[in-house]
This record gives C-alpha cells, structure tokens and sequence, in this order.
C-alpha cells in the first residue's frame, strides 16, 4: 500500500518513496532532558511512533530519535539542584523513556546523545569552515547564512522573520544578523570540550546535524518534530548538512505535528497550564493518554481537556469490553498482515489517526455482532489494527482494573467483596450489596455487571 505524507518543505501531500528501500532512515528530535516532559512533548513521540509502526510494515527502518543532554537549560537545572548536568540530564532522560513507554511509545532503534558527538561536531564545522560557510568570531563561529542561498525554504520566511525568531541576540562579532552559533565559548562552570577555537560547547542546531550524519547518513529519508522546531532549528538543520555535504539533499521529507493546547489556551508556565506526562499518569492509564493525543490529526492544534481524556478512556473501555466479551473467542496468533485495510488506508493517508480511530470502532462493532464463525478473524483484524496505532494489546481484565498509580489496591480483597456481594444478592439483602458497592465506589473501584459475572476496575 502506498504511503503519503506530507511534506512541510514542498507544502504538499507526496508519495512516499525512499531513497532506499532496504534502509529507510527516521530522525525525530528528541527531548532537552532537564525537566518532566509535558503532554506536548508526548504528541511527537506518539505520532512518530505511528509512522515508525507503519513504516516497518514495508520496509527495513532505521528510526533514530535523540537526547539533547547540552543545554542551557539544563545547566542552570543542575546549579539549582546543586549537581552535575549530566546527573540532571540522565535522571530527566529516565523518565522520559519510562513516562513515553507507558503511552506505548516504542524504543527508537537509536538514541544518541548529544554529548557523545562532540567530535562529529567540531569535525563539521571545520568542513563549514573550509567550505566558506562558516567563520570564527571572538571565541565564536558562526554559520553565514547569506553564503547559503536556500536558507528560509523550509520556513517560507523573509530574512526579517528569521530575525524574529533567532535563538541568539546580535552579536557585534556577526557579520550579517540572521548568522547563527556553531560553536560558544563555555565558563569554568559549565560544561565544555577543547576545540580549534578554545574550550566551549557546539550550538544547539548543530547537534541533530551532526547525530544525524553519524548514523544515517548524509541524506535521510524522514525528519520530523513540532511545529516550532521548523524555524530556527530545522531551518538551521537543512542549511548545515546541505553545506557540509557537498550541496546534497539534507532530507527528503519534512513532518511536523500541531502544537497541544489545553482547554483551547497555549500551554505555558507563565498560565499555569502545563500538563506533566509524569503526573497524568498518576491518574490514568497511559493508553488513555496516547488514544487522547491520536484522536486529532497530527498536523492539526490538538485541544486537550479532561473531558476529551475521559471519552478517550470511556471509548477504549468499549474496545476492550468487546475483546473481554469475546474472550473465549480463540483468535490465533495475530500478525502485522490481519490487520484491516481501512485502518491501515487511513494511516497511510498522511497518518490520518482519527479515520483510523474510527475505522478500529468500526471493526469492533463487528466482531460483538458477527456469528462464531467470523468472529476468529475479525477479533485477530481488531488486535492488529489495535497494534498498528499502539492501542489493545493489554489483557482485557487487566485493563478493566487499571486506572492510575493506586497500587495499595488488593485484588484478592477486591474479589472477595464482590463475592459477598453476590452472595447478598443471592439472599436478597440488596441493602448490604449496595453497601458494598459504595463502599468500592469510595475507593475509587467501579463494578460492572454482566451475564458473565461482575468485573472491576479503577476508575469511575
């Protein structure tokens, strides 16, 4: 099945068709590890696991995503705590695999780090260097954006907007305003590393470039990040790796996803507003989170509330309500192939995830209302389509009892009151199963009857 994407560069849905079908290349920015990712951190890495997913489906890839563990940010993380940058950045950077694996985020196949490059980068600006792109200046060198006559295509910006949004003051070392860091001095107290132009520490565009040609080459496939990386920082990107590499095509697809905005408002620290992944978890399953982050185009603003949080967690609770009603229902072993091909038309069709959403309802409104005969296939087209977007792959009944980090709950416990339930029931003092069901209710414990018996989980 063809693929579709579309490509900031060109402002155009493409085919996809890679350089090299045996080795398709994926780099996606990672995080700047100094603090707990937001939900808007989250939306990238959910989005581009997606596409990962469905590019593995066809060919081999090579999906890279990094660390930005040399920041500023997180130099003055490490001050405040009274301890190194790189204990601040590997601590942040553990809880961002953990806190992005409980969304169902895959491991990237590579996760470099920019510290570990330090050579890779000083080898590059001295190529820019060479190649006259590039000059030292007090302690700095800087790349001369008017050397590089494409710089804005991506951005669609005039050179008055790429001022506006430059991530450094003017210099008076500059020779022209928009040129940006390559390389800075650094203080005793910060981190830094001997280089051609004194100890200092490589500008923050510089590292993917230079992460990038270490481990997938000169020219890759697929780039992606948020919307508001394109300008500088991927703007930046393009015209460093292009220069350093002879004029070659830097990459050949651009994707960006939409900003998260909560309750219709920019997320920000100055409002208040900011949602941690890391605390959203406390409450909620992370599959709730993911279905809540796929449940707009990925392009497209995607406005979190806790009502849209709560239908994502309610609508999956309708998926695996078909798959535990259907538990005696032998699907077989499932593969990538049994899964539908209106799920994967819609994921091919520029990741369209809320077609695809709707499709996977779909196929679960079949299965609870196809004969026994059909209903094999159908449930193992319902996992795999589950699996294509990350979503049921848990047990049913352990996910009917998650719901947060409420770990001092008791499954025996929980089991054993019900049972007494059912035993009031049966002798009709219907005054003491309701005791018992509010008395669950209270601590946060939901029961659901069915013909099969009462099941439970956390959560209203």
């Amino acid at each position: 099945m063809d693929i579709y994407l579309h490509n900031t560069l060109t402002g155009r849905k493409e085919r996809f068709e890679p350089l090299d079908p045996a080795r398709v290349t994926l780099y996606v920015c990672g995080p700047t590890v100094y603090n707990f990712a937001h939900i808007g951190n989250a939306r990238p890495a959910v989005v581009f696991d997606v596409l990962a997913r469905l590019l593995r489906r066809q060919y081999t890839l090579v999906y890279a995503r990094n660390i930005t563990d040399l920041d500023d940010k997180i130099n003055a993380a490490a001050r405040e705590a009274g301890v190194s940058a790189a204990a601040v950045a590997e601590k942040y950077a553990a809880i961002y695999r953990d806190d992005m694996s409980a969304l169902g985020v895959l491991p990237p196949d590579i996760e470099p780090r920019a510290t570990a490059h330090i050579p890779e980068m000083i080898a590059m600006i001295e190529t820019l260097i060479a190649g006259g792109f590039a000059y030292a200046a007090d302690g700095h060198v800087l790349f001369h954006v008017p050397a590089f006559d494409a710089y804005g295509r991506l951005s669609k910006r005039d050179r008055n907007d790429m001022l506006a949004g430059a991530r450094v003051e003017v210099a008076p070392y500059k020779r022209d305003p928009s040129d940006f860091v390559l390389w800075k001095p650094s203080p005793a107290d910060i981190p830094g590393w001997d280089s051609p132009w004194g100890r200092g520490r490589p500008g923050w565009h510089l590292e993917c470039t230079a992460m990038i040609e270490r481990h997938l080459g000169e020219t890759i496939d697929i780039h992606g990040g948020g919307n508001d990386l394109i300008f500088p920082h991927h703007e930046n990107e393009i015209a460093q790796g292009t220069c350093a590499h002879g004029g070659r095509l830097y990459c050949r697809y651009w994707l960006h996803n939409g900003f998260v905005n909560i309750d219709s408002e920019k997320m920000s620290k100055s409002v208040g507003n900011v949602l941690l992944v890391h605390e959203l978890l406390k409450s909620t399953p992370g599959e709730a989170i993911r279905f809540a982050l796929l449940r707009a185009h990925y392009r497209q603003p995607l406005d979190w509330t806790a009502e849209s949080l709560a239908q994502s967690r309610k609508t999956l609770d309708r998926l695996y309500g078909v798959l535990r009603d259907t538990a005696e229902i032998d699907a077989g072993a499932v593969s990538p192939a049994d899964a539908d091909p209106a799920v994967l038309a819609a994921l091919s069709d520029d990741l369209n995830t809320p077609d695809a959403l709707a499709e996977l309802h779909h196929l679960a409104h079949r299965v609870r209302g196809a004969n026994d005969d059909a209903r094999p296939g159908l449930k193992r087209a319902l996992l795999a389509s589950g699996a294509a977007l990350g979503l049921l792959q848990q047990d049913p009944v352990a996910w009917f009892r998650s719901g947060g980090a409420d770990t001092a709950i008791d499954p025996a416990e929980i089991d054993a009151l019900i049972d007494a339930r059912r035993e009031a029931r049966k002798r009709k003092d219907f005054k003491e199963a309701d005791r018992i069901r509010d008395d669950l209710a209270s601590r946060g414990i939901a029961l659901e009857d069915g013909p099969d018996g009462t099941v439970w989980r956390v959560g209203a």
